[in-house]
């Protein structure tokens, strides 16, 4: 049976990352729409790194959140005290919708994630970093997850000639669920690449000069060996976005702090809030998984309000990943695949396109009269 005989239900999302502009495009024909978000325009993540290196792909990655949806509306404005469905934003607004999405995912240290809302001071921010990159001989990274070998892979496609040296206290590349044989690999190409690994020694201080910034680095494992650089970037630590969280909703969040969601997305103990992406203990800080559950939450919502169809549980998804090394190398693991997916694949699945004509297609929306 159709909710509300016919009237079209109210739907706010909080958060216009991957897992949030999914279901806000999905729901747009069959609800009253409402996306929330801080920023002028959804920033393609994905290819920020390469951005800092060619510059020329900021004038794509930023996609106006004006082009999203064709009969919902868009607020540039952030939630400040969410209880139940009751929603505050910092523009003293108050919603109350009939269904609540969050969506409000987390923050990386730049450039992984640019973190200005508006997007003139973010494109100068990344050029600015690009500017102090092309004058540096040698680059410290800080952090050797899946970021970090990016980073280096990027660094190293543009500019061979710069010395580029991985720092990470673990004893190996690449924290997470997966086969040692994808880190032999991905060692192997970093090597090649001439990628300097400072594995297994925690650093006795992170370097005093602002990331992305040009200035002399030096620094001292605990091991005592001295790393020096003209420019780092860190590459490690994520922030979840969920100060906002009020009552039952702050009561919801684990011990790490992830909001605990049943096997439909559906927050802890209510009925019509529901989450996705990085904030909740769905699945791993992925992307794709919050894309994923972007799209499975919006079609169950839609089953709900048309009465077509029945809800579809989230299943977590098995170890995968994908690491470019810059366009044309990296190595990846993927369910159904047997062993290391090879540089050539990984250019063809993410490397070259960084994934971004599949993410411009859903900003089809047109300019507002």
């Amino acid at each position: 049976m159709a909710e509300n005989g016919g009237t079209r239900p109210s739907v706010v999302v909080l958060g216009g990352g991957y897992g949030g502009v999914k279901a806000a495009k999905l729901l747009d024909d069959v609800a009253d729409v409402t996306l929330v978000d801080p920023s002028d325009a959804f920033l393609h993540n994905l290819a920020a790194l390469r951005a800092l290196v060619a510059p020329e792909w900021l004038e794509r990655i930023f996609l106006p959140y004006q082009r999203l949806l064709v009969h919902g509306r868009y607020l540039q404005d952030r939630a400040v005290a969410v209880d139940g469905r009751q929603v505050t934003l910092a523009s003293g607004q108050r919603l109350e919708p009939d269904y609540l999405i969050l969506a409000t995912g987390s923050s990386y240290a730049f450039p992984a994630k640019i973190g200005e809302p508006d997007t003139a001071e973010a494109k100068a921010k990344a050029r600015t970093a690009h500017e102090d990159l092309v004058s540096a001989e040698r680059v410290l990274l800080v952090g050797a997850g899946p970021v970090g070998l990016e980073l280096a892979g990027e660094i190293k496609a543009a500019f061979p000639g710069k010395h580029v040296t991985i720092a990470d206290v673990a004893a190996d590349i690449l924290p997470g669920p997966f086969d040692q044989e994808l880190r032999d690999e991905l060692r192997r190409q970093l090597g090649e690449l001439g990628v300097e690994l400072k594995l297994g020694s925690p650093l006795r201080e992170l370097p005093g000069a602002e990331p992305a910034t040009a200035a002399p680095i030096a620094i001292v494992t605990e091991a005592g060996e001295k790393l020096t650089a003209d420019i780092w970037f860190r590459c490690f630590g994520v922030t979840l976005h969920t100060d906002y969280l009020r009552g039952s909703l702050a009561a919801a969040r684990d011990a790490r702090g992830y909001l605990q969601v049943d096997e439909h997305l559906r927050v802890k103990g209510h009925d019509r809030v529901f989450a996705i992406g990085d904030i909740t203990d769905a699945d791993r800080d992925m992307a794709a998984f919050a894309g994923m559950q972007g799209e499975l939450l919006a079609g169950n919502l839609r089953a709900v309000i048309t009465g077509e169809g029945e809800p579809v549980a989230y299943e977590r998804q098995p170890a995968m990943i994908v690491v470019p090394l810059g366009p044309e190398g990296g190595a990846g693991q993927l369910p159904g695949h047997e062993g290391v997916v090879g540089a050539a694949a990984i250019a063809e699945i993410k490397g070259r396109s960084l994934l971004l004509e599949r993410t411009e297609s859903i900003f089809d929306a047109p300019d507002a009269a």
